[in-house]
């Protein structure tokens, strides 16, 4: 079988905590905006997806000086025209879900959020001696790339991997550090501030540009020592870099034996490939799901 063929098709869904309405119009809002797995949902998800890519794309012109300039009113009118649509469905979210609050301090709340807020803040500060910020302000727009997270399969499955490799990462991570640490610290003895070792810190990011193999070069060493030290340095970067690849591969191998079908009670997801009910109410999950690779 193909990696196309393993197990069910991927069905994104809302967080149980969001809370799902019950029969009527909002529930109607809610499986067409939340769920993946009925026509009208796909194509909203589908629709959506082309949306944010062309307003990333309008922003990313408009900051090209000779395209803001001749078509300024076009821009700017695409633009607005992107802002409402997503207040649109930023608004209609909080409608339809029956814990709107937390579904607004939420991770993908917070981006439909941001998604928004730049261009009515613009509004509010008028003047050319403000024309730096609402610059700014107008490339936070490009915050709008992360609502494709909520999208596409494979952003769910590498954030699920990250967050349960955390532990992992930061003790790899501390390890790392006090590596960068102990042998800037020990390059600072060696070099000096003659040869641009200036002070722990100065030689603590010589350190880690040599580790992870970047060697910008405005820092070297001068002294044989120094040398063997940045050769070990620069060997030992190559396997260091792949340390967290393969906590993270790791991981996301050990998640293809679960399924994504979501509970059709419950909503609860993370089911193992073989299961028969639901983890957290003990509901019969659908035949197909049975079996799944």
């Amino acid at each position: 079988m193909t990696d196309e063929d393993d197990g069910p098709p991927y069905v994104p869904q809302a967080p149980v905590a969001y809370g799902k309405p019950p029969p009527g119009w909002r529930r109607h809002m809610y499986d067409v905006i939340f769920e993946a797995d009925t026509p009208a949902g796909r194509r909203f998800d589908i629709a959506l997806v082309c949306a944010i890519l062309l307003s990333i794309l309008v922003v990313v012109l408009d900051s090209v000086p000779r395209l803001h300039r001749d078509h300024a009113d076009l821009l700017n009118g695409l633009e607005w025209g992107f802002t409402a649509l997503f207040t649109v469905e930023y608004v209609a979210r909080l409608v339809c879900v029956q814990r709107p609050w937390r579904y607004a301090g939420g991770f993908y709340g917070v981006i439909d959020l941001l998604a928004v807020l730049p261009s009515y803040f613009s509004l509010l500060m008028p003047g050319t001696e403000l024309l730096l910020d609402i610059r700014i302000l107008r490339l936070l727009r490009v915050f709008r790339i992360f609502k494709l997270t909520l999208y596409i399969e494979e952003y769910t499955r590498l954030g699920e991997a990250l967050a349960a490799s955390r532990r992992k990462i930061l003790v790899f991570l501390s390890v790392v550090l006090m590596a960068i640490l102990i042998l800037g610290t020990i390059m600072y003895v060696v070099e000096g501030p003659k040869n641009g070792y200036t002070s722990i810190p100065v030689a603590m990011y010589w350190a880690t540009v040599t580790m992870t193999t970047v060697g910008y070069g405005d820092i070297t060493p001068h002294t044989n020592l120094g040398k063997g030290i940045a050769s070990f340095m620069m060997l030992m970067g190559w396997g260091i870099l792949a340390v967290p690849t393969g906590i993270v591969t790791a991981e996301m191998t050990l998640r293809r034996g679960r399924s994504d079908l979501h509970c059709p009670s419950c909503g609860s997801g993370g089911h193992e490939a073989t299961a028969r009910f639901c983890k957290d109410c003990g509901t019969a999950l659908p035949a197909p799901h049975i079996g799944a690779k």
